[in-house]
């Protein structure tokens, strides 16, 4: 084991996430003193990882129940969650038990619902074995399921007790699984910390592969950037600015609340609906950070550099820049159902320029942009 970095999130409850290598085992340790009983709950492709971290409690003298559920969004049906339910109601889990989910940001999003739905919520701790969960899914207290109708729509804000973040996870990781968790790293450097577009800038090739000189960094400081924002917005009740803050420089409404983070996905869950989930979601989301570029550009708001530079780093990094199909009806019909539109209105986070090392991005609110801008937007980046 090496050295380990800690990032504490300080919300109503405070928990860390310790990232570092050979670090899953301690997950055991994060659970509270008088824990009777542990559900592992993760994925088929760490079996072997959920089994070590189940010895690991046995030792201690933990009665273990694993559950292995479906890989990927497969997993995040109320179908799954029943069956997590029974297995727990079978084992006689009560409030003093605890869950880990182990694996993608999908089955710790469900192994988090499982948790804050039983019993009104017991123990969860999350060890994610992929970067997009390490730096997206497994932090901040959001757990849900899809529905037919869309992504996350059902959920429950529910923290967990620590996040486990083991970096010798991410060797086995697929390639183009890697490159997807890196879009979620980039939002962080585009909406908040210059240094991590500084740091994939220097060298595409080292950064889009597991184990590169500044992996840890990168994941660190994404870490951060999402504590941050969920430290001042828990519950996401905080869509805009309003009392005493001043607009933009071009008089939109600033976004400072934890719809900053949504950056992007407006457009990149509306294309995982569209496709059935079959596209990564961290590929949508490149695309969907291509898409509110465009749409900040046809406004008025960012500079063709701006949006050079998303195009740029996204395709250096072996992320898709566009989508190939041109569904506009499909895709405003999944945006009007997304959990930050109101009504009808469509609402986008845009920004107004990008962090670098001499400004701060300006994140703010786009409402209901008009037919020319959409249309614009879409010509740039579908079909």
């Amino acid at each position: 084991m090496t050295e380990l970095t800690t990032v504490t999130v300080e919300v109503e409850t405070p928990y860390d996430v310790v990232i570092g290598h050979g670090v899953s085992r301690s997950a055991v340790s994060l659970m509270a003193s008088d824990t009777r009983q542990l559900a592992v709950l993760h994925a088929p492709a760490v079996a072997d990882r959920a089994r070590a971290i189940a010895a690991e409690a046995e030792n201690a003298g933990i009665r273990v129940l694993v559950v292995e559920v479906p890989p990927a969004e497969a997993a995040k049906t109320v179908e799954v969650a029943a069956y997590c339910w029974a297995q727990l109601g079978a084992a006689s889990f009560t409030r003093s038990d605890a869950v880990i989910g182990v694996g993608g940001g999908a089955t710790t999003d469900l192994s988090g619902f499982v948790a804050a739905t039983w019993l009104r919520g017991v123990q969860h701790i999350v060890v994610p074995t992929t970067l997009l969960g390490m730096v997206d899914a497994a932090v901040g207290g959001k757990t849900g399921i899809n529905t037919a109708e869309g992504k996350n729509l059902v959920g429950v804000f529910h923290s967990p007790a620590g996040v486990v973040c083991d970096l010798d996870a991410l060797v086995t990781l697929p390639t183009a699984d890697y490159a997807a968790g890196l879009a979620e790293v980039v939002k962080c450097g585009f909406i908040s910390d210059p240094h991590i577009l500084d740091l994939v800038e220097a060298d595409l090739t080292m950064a889009s592969r597991a184990g590169g000189a500044a992996e840890s960094e990168l994941i660190t400081r994404a870490v951060r950037v999402k504590a941050e924002v969920v430290a001042r917005d828990f519950r996401e009740a905080t869509t805009v600015a309003v009392d005493g803050i001043a607009p933009s420089p071009r008089g939109l409404p600033r976004v400072t609340g934890r719809e900053v983070l949504n950056y992007g996905h407006t457009f990149g869950h509306a294309i995982e609906h569209v496709e059935g989930y079959r596209w990564r979601h961290g590929d949508a989301i490149s695309v969907g950070m291509v898409f509110v570029a465009e749409l900040s550009r046809a406004a008025g708001l960012l500079s063709d550099n701006a949006v050079a530079r998303h195009r740029d780093v996204l395709a250096g990094l072996g992320l898709p820049v566009s989508y190939p199909v041109a569904q506009r009806e499909p895709l405003l019909a999944a945006m009007g159902r997304d959990k930050k539109s109101r009504g009808s209105l469509l609402r986008f986070v845009v920004l107004e320029n990008v962090s670098t090392s001499d400004a701060q991005a300006v994140p703010v609110l786009l409402a209901g942009p008009d037919a020319r801008v959409l249309d614009e937007a879409f010509a740039r980046t579908c079909g």
